[in-house]
């Protein structure tokens, strides 16, 4: 692994970039060169107080060290980036003098993943070097992934290291350009053989932490299985094996005695079986339904959880800190509260094997959680709940990042391709052209490509019924298909822009009813990769991250009407009914396309791709009446043979001496030079403009 060297001199602004191996810079600071600039260095601070503002003047001598990153220079001079290492840099600053400095080294030593660990050149602070890679050994090599990937693993590495240091560690934001001087150090910890961080390829910066964490950091394991019949099930046992403890406790109770001593006997075993409160409250109105009072039950209960935890101790907590804290502690116990960030709604369900699915925290549910806290004893408003509702406490909640982290490990059968030829169709590029539109898609729900958007369309053309429409939507998984639309509204443009951020999916049906004014206002919400707009009751513009693909329908054959050529849309004509009602395993559906993407295949269209979609989508275009009579009079010289050159407006001036139907305008003479090039006419610029070389028929 190379590491590098830059030296800057300021007065001139010359730049010297130069690489060295690991260990061979390790084997440069042990010593100094005959300037003794880092010793110079640390004198001069020896002698200055933390926030003087000297400076030493030769400090442009000591070159900067860049652990993260092997630079290089480009063919115009400038410096690039050649590779990423992988490595992260800790540093451990204001310490107080070689005996501090020598504490962090050997608590770093600690740790196997610790590469190295030097002394900074001020003499007061040591600087840690963490290795990460990815799950197969790899690095990053995009510039989009390597940011993400090393936001992410600096987070990791202050988690871990953080709490073996004596000293906290300086926080810098994340970045793999972050580089320190050139230093001294006599004995350097260095480990060539320590063992990487692993960890996955990141979707998105590091910010409040998700639902999907919170979830994962859930000490009970009861309370981190996914609900359904599994963890119904599971409580259920739980349950029934606590009841038998308590009757064998209480062994003169029989049912219709009073509910309340066996409650506190069965509570007790409850709670040390792990039983979550709210679903001793719901087994125990199952089983006494008709002896049990819900209020009665739910008090009791409660109070013996808080006993059992150890609450109840007199606390010198204001009042309002108290009702605060009853109300966070009521919040987490009774509901699961997370927040979509990509339909940007509040999500509940109630913390019981029942309530499976999450619903919409609208006003009605608001004032039930209300009343609820009230019941309880709790004395809130309800702007109370609604700044609970509106505040860090509810995890954020990506439903296409959660569902991909989800899938698993490709088993490596091929259903994208199995998946395509569902479609019956001629055309021999389909399968392959679905499969890189399929990779652009799921690419672009991660989100690694912010400069370019999906803009490739596969267009569907056959008869009515044959299974068009619903095919497109089986492409999305059940848990995805809240993202699916076909109803997009070219007249609303602000709405059809937020539909790039809040659908995975957009169906153009029947796309032979778009007009030709909508074309362009299409082309550009296909090629869009982002959409700058003011949200709702928003007070600022935002960039709203774009997860939309777009396919279309259509019973009609000519569709396209652009003359300038037709990359955007793979048409294919469906020759018979699809078969929509086959089993799809889409977990491993999707798996494929991430393993694909993950070991670095190509997801988007190039030049032969391009080609192929302007040859098979001939047969779909639409030919204007103009392009016809053109085609009536003239036609392209063929080899060898010489042409007459003309300008469009002369071709059209002859055109409508034919038809007295066509009118000379400037958008028409710019579309039919557009009608020309795609002809592939031969033309030239000359001071006349531009002329094109064709040979005139029946003259």
């Amino acid at each position: 692994m190379k590491i590098t060297l830059i030296r800057e001199e300021k007065e001139s602004g010359k730049e010297t970039v130069s690489t060295c191996e690991a260990d061979a810079l390790l084997e440069k600071i042990k010593t100094e060169t005959k300037a003794a600039h880092v010793t110079a260095l640390r004198t001069m601070l020896l002698y200055t107080t933390p926030d003087a503002r000297g400076h030493y003047e030769h400090i442009d001598k000591l070159p900067r060290i860049y652990p993260s990153i092997e630079y290089g220079r480009s063919r115009d001079g400038s410096r690039k980036m050649k590779h990423y290492n992988g490595v992260v840099m800790l540093e451990v600053n204001d310490l107080a003098g070689l005996s501090e400095v020598e504490l962090v080294k050997e608590q770093a030593r600690l740790l196997p993943q610790t590469w190295a660990a030097i002394t900074g050149s001020s003499g007061r602070s040591v600087k840690i070097w963490v290795k990460f890679v990815l799950p197969d050994g790899s690095l990053p090599v995009k510039e989009e992934n390597i940011t993400l990937f090393h936001a992410c693993a600096y987070r990791m590495a202050v988690q871990c290291y953080q709490p073996i240091l004596p000293f906290p560690i300086t926080l810098k934001e994340p970045s793999p350009t972050q580089s320190c001087r050139m230093t001294l150090d006599v004995t350097p910890y260095f480990n060539p053989d320590a063992i990487p961080f692993c960890q996955e390829q990141p979707f998105s910066m590091p910010g409040e932490q998700t639902f999907h964490q919170r979830k994962l950091m859930e000490k009970n394991p009861l309370l981190r299985l996914k609900p359904g019949f599994e963890t119904s099930e599971t409580f259920t046992i739980l349950f029934e094996t606590a009841l038998g403890r308590a009757l064998d406790e209480m062994e003169n109770w029989k049912r219709g005695d009073a509910l309340h001593t066996l409650l506190v006997c069965l509570t007790e075993h409850c709670f040390k079986a792990g039983i979550p409160e709210e679903e001793t409250v719901r087994q125990v109105m199952i089983h006494y339904y008709r002896q049990a009072d819900e209020q009665i039950v739910r008090t009791t209960i409660h109070n013996l959880y808080r006993e059992c935890k150890g609450f109840g101790k007199k606390s010198a907590l204001t009042p309002e800190q108290e009702i605060s804290l009853r109300l966070e502690e009521f919040m987490e116990r009774r509901y699961e509260f997370r927040f979509n960030t990509v339909s940007n709604d509040l999500e509940f369900r109630q913390k019981d094997s029942i309530h499976f699915y999450f619903q919409p925290v609208d006003q009605r549910a608001r004032n039930s959680i209300s009343m609820d806290a009230l019941q309880e004893g709790i004395k809130v408003w309800d702007r109370d709940v609604n700044r609970y509702l509106a505040s860090n406490r509810v995890p954020l909640y990506n439903p296409v990042e959660d569902y991909l982290c989800s899938v698993g490990r490709w088993d490596g059968k091929d259903r994208i391709h199995a998946l395509a030829d569902l479609v019956p169709c001629n055309n021999p590029h389909w399968r392959q052209l679905f499969y890189r539109w399929f990779l652009n898609m799921v690419a672009h729900w991660r989100g690694l490509n912010k400069q370019y958007a999906n803009s490739t369309s596969p267009l569907l053309v056959g008869s009515q019924g044959f299974r068009k429409s619903t095919y497109c939507r089986i492409i999305l998984p059940p848990e995805l298909r809240f993202g699916y639309t076909d109803s997009l509204d070219f007249g609303s443009k602000r709405d059809a822009e937020m539909y790039l951020g809040r659908f995975m999916l957009i169906n153009i049906d029947e796309f032979d009813q778009v007009s030709i004014n909508q074309q362009g206002f299409l082309k550009h919400l296909l090629q869009k990769p982002v959409a700058n707009l003011r949200k709702p009751y928003g007070s600022s513009i935002q960039e709203i991250r774009r997860y939309a693909s777009f396919i279309g329908t259509s019973n009609q054959k000519d569709l396209l009407t652009d003359p300038s050529g037709s990359r955007r849309f793979i048409c294919i004509e469906v020759t018979a009914p699809i078969n929509t009602s086959v089993t799809i395993n889409y977990r491993q559906l999707y798996a494929q396309a991430m393993d694909a993407i993950t070991k670095g295949e190509r997801y988007w269209f190039d030049d032969t791709d391009e080609a192929v979609l302007k040859e098979s989508n001939r047969e779909f275009e639409q030919i204007s009446p103009l392009e016809q009579l053109f085609h009536c009079y003239f036609r392209s010289p063929e080899e060898g043979e010489m042409g007459e050159w003309m300008t469009s407006m002369e071709i059209i001036e002859y055109l409508q001496g034919k038809s007295k139907t066509i009118s000379l305008s400037n958008s028409c003479i710019s579309t039919f030079g557009r009608i020309l090039k795609k002809n592939q006419i031969e033309s030239k610029r000359t001071k006349r403009g531009m002329q094109y070389e064709v040979i005139m028929l029946n003259k």
